[in-house]
């Protein structure tokens, strides 16, 4: 028999396609995917041929079309990114927060920022962030686990979307993570044990971290149509492999600004007579994002330099 499901896990060879209604069978790839130089990928939509139903195994035998393909985590079929930050402690780092926006605009990925421990943090300091990010293409919900507010707004902005979830430590991310997956319809697992049941973490708030697992990507249901990625290694996240002079259209708040300056392909940085600097000093587009903007520019130009020189 054949089945549709998602890879929820890939590890050692071995991948764990969710099914549907809890049911996860193990299974391995075919040969002809090495023959083609495919790789099954955690988010993978694909189908099995079922080989023991009675101990869920099975083999992939084909993947389904991809919408898109992260490098690091590596990971496909994603719909949202959801980015968790605290309004205080630690304080935002907006250069790192930034910097996640600028790579999942690279990717065309939707993303939410979630700013957690709203209940430390006043009134002005909301607006603040809603003034920075108005305009930078993300949904903004403010939440504090400890009131226990936003989180159903967080859980109805993921219903039916497989979403990545990133964060640096110490914001909460796996207070939020243990609140979503309370009611999963499959928990934290690494495999299946010999009798075919799953096998679950010690503790969902130490997310992929539990007794029996590793540090592998790992796809949560929440129900059939809703998954969670959790995604280690946040804070090294780099800047996409992109040309300076392509950099300004993945800022959102400068679109409305194109061809608005003195000079074609102006890059927003010293130019004469620039739009977009123009609309920096009336207030219009966020210092703070600009400043971003202009971080990112010179790094990637001094990158090239390096690369240039080494050739």
């Amino acid at each position: 028999m054949v089945r549709d499901g998602k890879i929820i896990k890939g590890i050692a060879g071995f991948y764990y396609v969710h099914v549907g209604d809890g049911l996860v069978y193990e299974c391995k790839a075919r040969g002809v995917f090495r023959k083609r130089n495919e790789k099954p990928l955690v988010g993978d939509n694909v189908e099995i041929e079922c080989v023991d139903d009675s101990k869920l195994k099975g083999n992939i035998i084909s993947i389904k079309k991809r919408q898109n393909q992260l490098i690091r985590p590596e990971v496909a079929g994603v719909d949202q990114a959801m980015v968790i930050f605290a309004m205080k402690d630690p304080d935002i780092n907006f250069n790192l927060l930034d910097r996640f926006l600028l790579m999942m605009e690279y990717e065309s990925i939707p993303v939410t920022i979630c700013f957690n421990k709203a209940d430390l943090a006043d009134k002005s300091q909301r607006d603040k962030l809603i003034e920075i990010y108005k305009n930078s293409g993300a949904k903004l919900i403010f939440t504090s686990t400890y009131e226990q507010t936003g989180i159903e707004e967080l859980k109805a902005c993921m219903k039916g979307k497989t979403t990545v979830l990133a964060g640096p430590s110490g914001v909460g991310k796996s207070s939020i993570t243990n609140l979503i997956l309370k009611d999963a319809l499959i928990k934290p697992f690494t495999g299946l044990t010999e009798d075919g049941e799953t096998m679950e973490t010690g503790e969902i708030s130490r997310i992929g971290r539990g007794r029996h697992t590793t540090r592998h990507s790992q796809l949560f249901a929440i129900d059939n149509e809703t998954f969670v990625f959790d995604t280690p290694g946040f804070t090294s996240l780099m800047i996409p492999d992109l040309e300076k002079e392509n950099l300004r259209f993945y800022f959102p708040e400068f679109e409305h600004y194109e061809g608005g300056c003195r000079f074609n392909g102006c890059l927003h940085m010293s130019e004469p007579d620039c739009a977009v600097k123009q609309a920096l000093e009336k207030k219009e587009i966020s210092q703070s994002r600009y400043d971003s903007y202009a971080d990112f520019f010179v790094s990637i130009k001094d990158k090239k330099k390096v690369y240039d020189k080494k050739n």
